[in-house]
């Protein structure tokens, strides 16, 4: 009888103490993700591949009458772009399956633009079915975009459009596996071919697709798909294509204003803090200026500086990192483009080898109903559904991590317990130098994960003070390292002149070359400005002899000086002033155009000899609001000034989104004069504006 009771009070008490649990445990606050989100979130890095007509055409948007037949990759390997994304460390790939043209890299029954009547494996291929079999080779995710913009069809703008569309959507959810993300452009609507009417059509892109009813679609056929970009979408652009989110960064959206037209896409950097839908951010960027591959970029690859700068600026800033590998004509990720990607991937891997917290002895002001279930142990338990939470009318509160000796630190990683919401609206970290507490950094919030890089402290103990909060803390992980010192690269800059300036880091010495090939400590030593007025690769690294360590190297090529340059003509605006754009400087703006001077205008060059060159460049204003960016353009050449040729005409692609040095390339000519034309602008503006134009030299 005495064994029963005793049995009974045991599980009695287990009950209770249940039953406590229960009672303690936080309640969720605001918006909260889907599983769905927080497995997406997880994935944190991979990859984009642009790979289409357009890799064939030089173009990063095809007007939708290119020829079938240009595409022929002739070593196409989708095992090659997986293992590379997959010795990255990324967790999956999304494929550009059908761009603004119209062309389909899968043999869909509803159009007869696409691969089964190109050339490439006699019409019998599918790069779509090659790529999702390498991802599950590689155990990698399938992602896939699809254009709802389409240039080449003759219906776009019309109710039959929409059918094709999402029968499109159907063959691609249905025939491939499963899909972790579906991907649409915000491009819609515009100039195109539309099947022969080469004509502008605009539409209401809220409206014209009924995306409610396209997601409704998705969802039945492929409810574990994260849907991306337009409409009611689960994640939302991160505003810009240079991948980087706002120090700041909710993930919560107004949505439903959004949906209306009322939030400006500049919102997206930083999400609402009022936000009523819960919609995380992702930081999309190519590894090149541009989105497709295009040979004169082969040098142009991101630098390393830029790269890591990237990863913490977008996995660091509580955002999914989307990172483009465009595929060559050949069908392969370029070599320059897969060094780089080594490169960076051997900085996060040292940056985080080892981790500083996990020994420590923890201490905070506030414990949740003094329940070790909620203790700050649990931050560094490396089990990311245990978490240290604060009492439900603490939004202020202190955790503290004691070292067994001082230690080295220059990295906090801090994730909230999202499956409860986002709480933290600010922070501090402190460290204790010397017996002293100092602040090392301060900032707002944390989200899924946020990266801090500060400079190296030796510190006996570390400090998080949660400064404000939406509701209770709840913190589930906080991590610390010493990361190696990192180098940046020199910048390299040449004047009109050619005079030569090479900047570092102070206490940096930089070695570097002119004849393309990589520099060491043996090679020439910059002492100063020098003087190339001739075409020239240099390549310069910067060592910090104190540490024994050095950058990557930094590449520019440069044509023959502008010296003998001279602006001959403007059909509007300052002449003198006009000088800017020949400068060498890219800092320097000029604008010509308004309303007295309406678009088209033109600048007429004079290059001082006749040079051989195939092909010009165009780079944009930088900064500012308002960058008055040049949309279409015709860009002539001459010998005597008398005689003019069009070289190139055409349209400057996603310059809106992505105002880089736009290139155009052609057969080469004999050329002295130069006329380039600004036809039309981004925008209904007539003013527009050139930091530089430059040629490429043969």
């Amino acid at each position: 009888m005495r064994n029963i009771f005793f049995i009974v009070s045991f599980f009695l008490g287990i009950q209770f103490s249940n039953s406590q649990e229960l009672k303690n445990q936080p309640k969720p606050f605001g918006p909260l993700p889907t599983q769905k989100q927080i497995d997406w979130q997880e994935m944190e890095f991979y990859a984009f591949i642009h790979f289409s007509l357009n890799t064939f055409t030089n173009k990063e948007w095809g007007y939708g009458d290119e020829s079938l037949q240009l595409f022929n990759p002739t070593a196409l390997d989708a095992q090659q772009w997986a293992r590379t994304v997959k010795e990255a460390g990324m967790k999956g790939i999304i494929l550009v399956a059908k761009h603004h043209d119209g062309f389909c890299l899968w043999p869909s029954v509803y159009t007869e633009r696409s691969v089964k009547n190109s050339p490439w494996k006699q019409g019998k291929g599918d790069v779509v079915k090659e790529l999702a079999e390498a991802c599950r080779t590689y155990n990698l995710k399938l992602g896939l975009y699809l254009s709802p913009w389409d240039r080449s069809r003759a219906d776009y703008g019309k109710p039959e459009y929409v059918t094709y569309f999402r029968n499109q959507l159907k063959e691609l959810l249905t025939n491939y596996g499963d899909v972790f993300e579906m991907w649409f452009d915000g491009a819609n609507g515009g100039d195109g071919y539309y099947g022969g009417a080469n004509e502008i059509r605009k539409i209401n892109t809220l409206e014209y697709y009924n995306w409610e009813e396209t997601y409704k679609l998705i969802y039945k056929i492929a409810p574990e798909t994260l849907v991306w970009g337009i409409g009611p979408s689960e994640a939302r652009w991160i505003g810009n294509e240079e991948g980087y989110a706002n120090k700041t960064n909710w993930s919560l959206l107004r949505q439903k204003d959004d949906l209306a037209g009322k939030v400006h896409y500049t919102d997206y950097m930083s999400g609402h803090e009022d936000g009523e839908k819960w919609v995380p951010g992702e930081a999309d960027v190519s590894i090149r200026p541009g989105w497709f591959y295009h040979a004169v970029e082969d040098d142009k690859v991101r630098s390393l500086d830029e790269l890591v700068d990237i990863y913490y600026n977008s996995i660091g800033r509580n955002a999914t990192l989307l990172l483009n590998l465009p595929v060559d004509q050949r069908g392969l990720i370029h070599q320059n483009d897969i060094q780089r990607l080594k490169e960076l991937v051997a900085v996060i891997k040292s940056d985080f080898k080892t981790e500083l917290l996990a020994h420590t002895k923890t201490k905070a002001d506030n414990v949740r109903a003094n329940s070790s279930r909620f203790s700050a142990k649990n931050l560094i338990d490396g089990d990311k559904n245990t978490y240290w939470a604060t009492d439900d009318e603490v939004i202020k509160a202190s955790v503290e991590f004691q070292f067994k000796k001082p230690t080295a630190i220059n990295r906090i990683v801090l994730q909230e317990y999202i499956k409860l919401g986002q709480r933290v609206k600010a922070f501090s970290v402190e460290a204790k130098v010397d017996g002293k507490w100092q602040t090392v950094a301060n900032e707002t919030t944390i989200g899924y994960k946020r990266i801090l890089r500060m400079d190296r402290v030796i510190a006996s103990a570390i400090r998080i003070n949660i400064l404000d909060a939406k509701a209770s803390v709840l913190l589930s992980n906080i991590e610390a390292y010493n990361a190696p010192t990192f180098v940046k690269m020199p910048v390299i800059q040449r004047d009109r002149k050619g005079a030569i300036t090479i900047k570092s880091e102070e206490a940096s010495q930089i070695y570097y070359t002119l004849d393309g090939s990589i520099p060491s400590e043996k090679s020439n030593l910059y002492q100063g400005v020098f003087n190339c007025e001739k075409a020239v690769t240099i390549k310069a690294i910067a060592r910090k002899e104190a540490e024994g360590i050095r950058s990557a190297v930094a590449t520019v090529k440069y044509s023959a000086s502008k010296e003998n340059w001279k602006i001959i003509a403007v059909s509007s605006g300052d002449i003198q002033s006009a000088e800017r754009i020949i400068d060498g400087n890219p800092e320097t703006i000029w604008a010509f155009g308004n309303e007295k001077h309406p678009l088209p205008q033109e600048i007429t060059i004079d290059m001082g000899s006749v040079k051989n060159i195939k092909g010009f460049s165009y780079l944009p204003q930088q900064l500012g609001n308002n960058l008055n960016l040049i949309a279409n353009y015709e860009f002539f050449t001459s010998t005597d000034i008398k005689k003019w040729t069009k070289q190139s005409q055409g349209e400057f692609s996603n310059i809106k989104n992505n105002p880089i040095e736009q290139v155009k390339t052609f057969d080469s000519v004999k050329a002295r004069y130069l006329r380039f034309v600004a036809l039309s602008a981004i925008g209904s503006g007539e003013t527009v504006s050139i930091n530089e134009i430059n040629v490429l030299e043969e």
